[in-house]
């Protein structure tokens, strides 16, 4: 079975410019009336939003490590059956993933190779000339699963360096798509967990209008339109994430509470539940009538102070825990939890619910994919029900309740090293770091 074409835009690694490639590409594209759905490998977050605008269309993830293949190809499927063009954006280096079997690694070269979708290889070429093509070879041989179909030079120097760039590619037979020059303009603003949310950062569409100027004059946009293929599927199938945890949730929404998956809000609403958002920034509490809240993961460590001062939001979180479930990821569970210590080492107050503390002063990160086994029945699932997700975090927790009893679940890394414990519950509040992504 086939659907729309598409295509992936990856780089030996990160920073090499691709996000900037992917956006200007798919707002080009949307701009001449072309229907263009984005789509992005591993488990970011923050990207997704960013293809949102640029298109104007939902964008989902692809995660060859956390995803079943019937849900892969459910994803990628109801994708292409809406839009004339898929452009997915690969996360990390084209092949950096984890040590698994191959096609299940969380690498970007997975998806290209279940779908057959041809790569487009984004190279920093700042520092080297023709030995970029030494790069690009390696790339195009280390898996023969993948086509490298052409290559995209990014911080180009000046017309010589591109012509001595150009001429190694000629020698490995590699199509050059376009160049974009060196220019800082064309950067998007960062933070610690990456670009600064798409809600967030200032005159968004007009960044995006200069990006799509610049790839329209830099990129041979027609040639790599007409480099897609179809996207290659199995026999029709649907398979959903995460089955809803209520009927009618309660989701927190705001520049504090933004880190949610779109293909799980996308699962929940096909299996019939209704999502009411509501902002905790603005002091507002959980919907009246909803029988599930969900704190989603953000940047409550950034806004601790306002969150301690939403009296409205704390005490009307605390009542509806009361009598029904309230589930925090990451951020959320932070916020569920006695206070967050901020960068400044001031500590805020927060909602009470759960046995811990957490601090963003002393930063460490923390990432990688997790494997959960719920400890007791919730909103999650039943006891034992495994959940595949990741965590990417900087905050720690300095104090919290370690007792088995109180523990969320336990967890593993990728390749099954025991983690121990992972968050925590008491009644009908739970929480943990790691974000789900699917069913186990």
């Amino acid at each position: 079975m086939n659907v729309g074409p598409g295509l992936l835009i990856a780089a030996p690694r990160s920073g090499s410019g691709k996000t900037t490639v992917v956006l200007g590409l798919q707002r080009a594209l949307a701009r001449q009336g072309v229907v263009v759905r984005g789509m992005k490998c591993g488990p970011d977050y923050i990207d997704p939003a960013f293809h949102a605008a640029a298109t104007g269309a939902p964008s989902f993830n692809l995660d060859s490590f956390a995803m079943s293949t019937p849900l892969l190809e459910t994803l990628a499927s109801e994708a292409g059956q809406e839009a004339d063009l898929i452009i997915a954006e690969g996360s990390m280096g084209l092949f950096d993933g984890i040590r698994h079997e191959t096609g299940r690694t969380g690498a970007s070269a997975d998806i290209a190779a279940l779908f057959g979708w041809p790569v487009i290889l984004v190279l920093d070429v700042s520092g080297h000339a023709q030995s970029a093509a030494a790069v690009a070879l390696g790339c195009a041989r280390f898996d023969p699963r993948i086509d490298v179909a052409g290559v995209v030079l990014n911080k180009v120097a000046s017309d010589r360096h591109r012509r001595l760039v150009e001429d190694g590619m000629a020698r490995i037979g590699l199509p050059v798509l376009g160049a974009v020059m060196r220019n800082g303009d064309l950067t998007l603003p960062e933070r610690h967990l990456g670009l600064v949310q798409a809600g967030e950062t200032d005159e968004l569409d007009a960044r995006l209008e200069r990006l799509a100027d610049a790839v329209e004059a830099a990129l041979d946009i027609d040639r790599i339109v007409a480099l897609a293929r179809p996207t290659r599927l199995g026999p029709p199938n649907h398979a959903t994430s995460l089955p809803p945890p209520g009927q009618r949730i309660a989701l927190a929404s705001d520049q504090a509470f933004s880190f949610v998956y779109p293909h799980v809000l996308s699962g929940w609403r096909q299996a019939g539940a209704e999502i009411i958002t509501f902002s905790p920034l603005a002091d507002q509490p959980p919907p009246d009538g909803c029988d599930v809240c969900w704190l989603p993961g953000g940047y409550p460590e950034l806004h601790a102070g306002r969150i301690a001062e939403a009296r409205r939001f704390r005490e009307g979180l605390s009542g509806f825990a009361e009598t029904r479930p309230v589930h925090g990821e990451c951020g959320g569970y932070m916020v569920l939890g006695q206070s967050i210590e901020d960068g400044d080492g001031r500590t805020h107050p927060m909602a009470g619910l759960l046995p811990v503390e957490t601090s963003f002063a002393k930063r460490r990160m923390h990432l990688g994919y997790r494997v959960a086994c719920l400890a007791r029945d919730g909103i999650m699932g039943a006891a034992s029900q495994r959940l595949v997700g990741h965590e990417f975090h900087y905050a720690s927790v300095i104090r919290s309740d370690a007792s088995q009893d109180a523990a969320f679940a336990t967890i593993t890394d990728a390749e099954g090293n025991d983690l121990g414990t992972a968050g925590h519950r008491r009644g009908l509040v739970t929480g943990s770091f790691f974000h789900a992504i699917a069913l186990g």
